[in-house]
This record gives structure tokens, sequence and C-alpha cells, in this order.
């Protein structure tokens, strides 16, 4: 989409360079969370298989992406239900922001008083931005725009903004665009979340390769298929698993590449009462850090966030074609030994999330 305020943006290149320091909270988990990794430690050694650091040059730019999930509109006896909004940025060190993409995904898995799933789970799982029209708030909502252009319209109001000047311009105290200002126009969907995920993003960036100019790319691909029915010995999971990037490009080539990773759970018995605490905190798998447990409990010399972070790294200065190219087994764990010396984890889903993005 057409970018409303590239000017803005330019005029932050005279903004002086500040120290930024933002860090991502971590929520701290016992079990391991390991389902459909590959685990395979027999290349390299602690002291030389090591993730590249990234040398940060002069006007660079961070990358930032946030991953936001509400459980709460589940119900028992009916659904599991997943809200889930996603935030990608570029921001200086000023901690202004340069560009900004928002996506969202409302999924479902019905289940009944049996905890039988009753939805189909092969269903193809789309964001809003990808329903485009087909959202249709303005068919069925009698909404003036449609939900991605009301997002897009918030976006780019970020742009050129510190993350407190947008929240105190974006929303009002009922979290929507005050009444009379020129982002009412268009956005008239709740904002708060939407700015909560921005915020986040903006803590979570780093300095991955960016620069001004490079395009801002997101991009998920998400799954209900390990979602299983409850029976007398065994409780049900309804399992909303997706894997997202946030990453820029210039000329075909990745410049910088954030990837992260959600699973989320909702288990119910089998009269289909729910069991998971529905108002609980949902962590990325980046956010479980080392309580992920793929060191402690899966026997990996790298936990995901590493393992990700080097794969990240490793595609950063690639084509599309060429992340297309890494060579792979037959469960997709990467064969080249520069690679494999520290991610040992599945990466098929991974490479095409990255042909995803650049499409």
């Amino acid at each position: 989409m057409k970018k409303f305020f590239s000017l803005i943006a330019a005029s932050a290149l005279l903004v002086g360079a500040l120290t930024g320091c933002a860090g991502t909270p971590v929520v701290y988990y016992t079990e391991c969370n390991c389902t459909n990794e590959v685990h395979n430690q027999t290349q390299g050694s602690a002291e030389t298989d090591t993730v590249p650091e990234v040398v940060v040059t002069e006007g660079a730019l961070k990358t930032g992406l946030a991953i936001v999930t509400s459980l709460a509109d589940s119900k028992a006896g009916e659904k599991a239900a997943y809200d889930v909004t996603l935030a990608a940025v570029l921001v200086d060190d000023a901690g202004v922001i340069w560009d900004c993409t928002i996506d969202s995904i409302g999924a479902n898995v019905a289940f009944d008083a049996t905890g039988t799933i009753t939805s189909d789970l092969t269903k193809e799982v789309l964001t809003k931005n990808e329903l485009g029209d087909g959202y249709n708030m303005v068919l069925y909502g009698g909404a003036k725009y449609e939900w991605y252009q009301q997002a897009d319209a918030l976006a780019q109001f970020a742009v050129g903004k510190t993350v407190e000047e947008l929240k105190n311009g974006a929303v009002d105290e009922t979290g929507k665009a005050p009444q009379g200002s020129d982002l009412a126009t268009t956005a008239t969907i709740y904002l708060g979340g939407y700015v909560s995920a921005i915020e986040a993003a903006v803590a979570n960036a780093k300095h991955l390769g960016a620069q001004g100019g490079d395009e801002l790319r997101l991009a998920s691909i998400s799954s209900l298929g390990s979602s299983v029915n409850a029976t007398a010995e065994k409780a049900g999971t309804a399992q909303f698993d997706s894997d997202v990037v946030a990453l820029t490009v210039k000329d075909g080539v990745i410049t910088s590449c954030y990837i992260d990773s959600l699973q989320a759970k909702v288990n119910f018995d089998a009269t289909g009462a729910i069991t998971t605490d529905l108002a609980a905190a949902v962590p990325t798998k980046n956010q479980k850090g080392a309580d992920y447990g793929m060191v402690a409990w899966g026997g990996a010399k790298y936990e995901w966030f590493e393992q990700a972070a080097s794969f990240a790294s490793y595609v950063t200065g690639k084509t599309a074609a060429e992340v297309a190219g890494i060579a792979v087994n037959e469960k997709t764990a990467p064969t080249e030994a520069d690679l494999a010396a520290t991610v040992t984890i599945a990466i098929g889903n991974y490479m095409a999330l990255i042909d995803k993005a650049l499409k």
C-alpha cells in the first residue's frame, strides 16, 4: 500500500542518534514445547559455532516485531478463540518510527460438550490483510473502510513519531482515534491494542542490518492442524501455531530479518470444559527464551530463539532464490555445514515464510 508519510520519514534523517535500550519480556516456562522440532547436535563446537554479530553502521535502523495474543473470547463447550495482533516496525536510535506494518489473525477451533473438535483443521488460516475486502467490514458491518485500510491508516500515522507521540495522538481514553482527528476519518475501529503492539515491536527492535530506504515486509504462516480431541483419559488441545517474519529488502536482497513463532494452546476436557487460564499471557518462542526447553529437555545445543536468530542472520544478504536454494534433509533441517552448525531445527516453514514475505 502507498505510504502517506514518506516526507516525515525522510525528515527523520536529521534526528540526532541516541542510544536506544529496549528489552523483550520473558515469560518463564518449565516444560519443553519442542513439538515438531528437529534436533541433531552432532556438528560443531560451542566455542566456534556462534551466531554472527551484526555490525551497526551509521544510519542503521532497527527492525522490530511483536506478536500479541488473546484467548479471552474462548468459550467452554464451544470454541477456542485466538485474537492475534502482528506489528512490524523500523525505528531509529532516537525512537522515531520510520516504517510500520500491522496485521491481525482471528482464528477459532470449535469443539462440543463431549470434547470433540468440529472445525475443519485443514482450512487455510488467513490474516485480516490477506482477507482484504473479504473481511467484510463495509458490506456487513456498515463501516466506511475495510479493516486493512483502517489498520494501514494507523500504521502510517505512526511513521515519524516516537511511541509516546503515537500513544498521545492516536487514541483517546476509549482506545479509539480522537473525535475530529484526521486519523478518525479513516480508522473507526478500536486502536488501543494495535498501538500496544506497535509499542512492543519498538521495544523488541534490534539492529539487524536495515537502512533508511529499505522496504519493510511482514508475513505469517499459521495452522490449527496440531489440535486434538479430548478423551476420558486425556485432555483435548486446540492449538494455534504461527510463524511470523519481519524483514527488510532492497533491490531484491534481504537486508534484515526477524523471526518469531507462536504456539498457543487451549486445553479442554471430555465435557468441553476449558482448563487453560484464558487470562494468562501467551508468550512467543522468543519470549520464552531458554525456558522453551530445547536445551534442558530436548538435548539441543542452542535454544529456539538462538537458532531462529542464526537462521535469520544467515538469510540476510540473500535473495528469495538463494533462500529457496538452501540445502535441507528430508525433515527440512539444514545440511549446509555453516548453517547446520548452529541451526538444527526444521527450517522448511521459515523458508516458505520468507518466500511469502518477498512475493
